[in-house]
């Protein structure tokens, strides 16, 4: 079995761990590198694997995962000793970071024959991951083999669904459907609730019948290949309160404020890429 190694302990790194554990791999085939004492301490005693505050204890591993913040993979890449880690996977889960950029910042150059490059694949993971039950967006650069590809279809696979995409500006509407939308749902939620509550029902009452229907909206929907539409149509009746609901959202233009906030996501994304892949 593969070895893998992360490069930060945060919530997205500890639920693949223990993803990844449920799903049958050794504790001692995982290492992670965090700078925090008692971020090691815990996982160690939460997981039983290996623990470094040195980022290079990882670079042996046969996929390393850069589990940290967007702003700080740079200083995080250009630091490591690429030396050590020969023919290994680096996945990155840094948001809007292009796969060209973390490959520069490890020494691969771009444009050139693939054996002078890193086997790269950016990911788009989201916070449902943490319940193993996420959705990430993957994109391999062509330096990744096969073997490579579905390691990484393994790893993030451990907390959820996983989605190829061809090219990587996709990723942008990855982040602006997926990455960004469990926000849009909790926003949903946060207004029903408010409305009900508005409407004479208690905070607590409205809360659990917001939330139970958002999951049961979502069940029907994942369960069956019924389109969206479809599903809505079944409940909406002719002349009932269903329907009334639904022409007030559409008559308030919610279709396109949908459509406007999702590509707000994605441009915002691709000037994150751009900001923060700038050659100094």
């Amino acid at each position: 079995m593969s070895t893998i190694g992360f490069i930060g302990g945060g919530n997205m790194a500890a639920s693949l761990i223990g993803g990844l554990l449920k799903a049958g791999y050794r504790a001692t085939d995982i290492m992670v590198a965090e700078p925090d004492g008692e971020r090691r301490q815990l996982l160690a005693q939460q997981f039983g694997i290996q623990t470094s505050g040195e980022n290079n204890a990882v670079t042996r591993c046969d996929s390393i995962v850069l589990a940290v913040k967007p702003q700080i993979i740079r200083t995080v890449c250009e630091s490591l000793d690429t030396s050590r880690a020969g023919d290994a996977l680096y996945i990155s889960i840094a948001a809007g970071i292009r796969s060209t950029d973390i490959n520069r910042w490890l020494g691969g150059e771009n444009n050139a024959p693939a054996d002078r490059g890193r086997a790269i694949v950016r990911c788009m993971p989201n916070t449902p991951s943490l319940l193993q039950c996420g959705a990430a967006g993957l994109f391999a650069n062509a330096r990744v083999s096969a073997q490579q590809k579905q390691q990484a279809e393994e790893i993030l696979g451990a907390v959820g669904m996983v989605i190829w995409v061809d090219d990587e500006t996709q990723l942008n509407a990855v982040t602006a459907v997926s990455g960004s939308g469990p926000a849009y749902f909790f926003l949903l939620m946060e207004a029903m609730q408010q409305a009900g509550e508005k409407l004479g029902l208690p905070a607590n009452t409205a809360r659990q019948l917001t939330i139970q229907t958002a999951l049961g909206a979502a069940r029907m929907a994942s369960e069956n290949t019924t389109p969206p539409a479809t599903l809505r149509e079944q409940v909406t009746s002719k002349g009932g309160t269903t329907e009334a609901a639904i022409r007030s959202f559409q008559a308030d233009g919610f279709e396109q404020m949908v459509e406007r906030a999702l590509q707000a996501a994605s441009k915002r994304s691709q000037e994150l890429a751009e900001e923060l892949g700038k050659a100094e």
